[in-house]
């Protein structure tokens, strides 16, 4: 149990941090998506594009973010 004042500012910060992660990987589950029905379309290059910035903002693959 943390008695200090900092203590709450570390939890607000973690639950922050989830939000953005969780957000973050929403748009890139919709990015994905959206380059895989632009891929069907046979718009191979937008496809290819979205898909690619759609992993590099997701928290689970390499985030520019972080």
């Amino acid at each position: 149990m943390c008695r200090s004042r900092s203590c709450g500012v570390r939890e607000a910060n973690n639950l922050e941090r989830e939000i953005v992660a969780f957000i973050l990987w929403i748009l890139a589950v919709i990015l994905v998506i959206a380059g895989i029905v632009a891929l069907v379309r046979r718009e191979y290059l937008w496809g290819a594009v979205l898909i690619i910035v759609g992993l590099l903002v997701g928290p689970g693959g390499v985030s520019i973010f972080t």
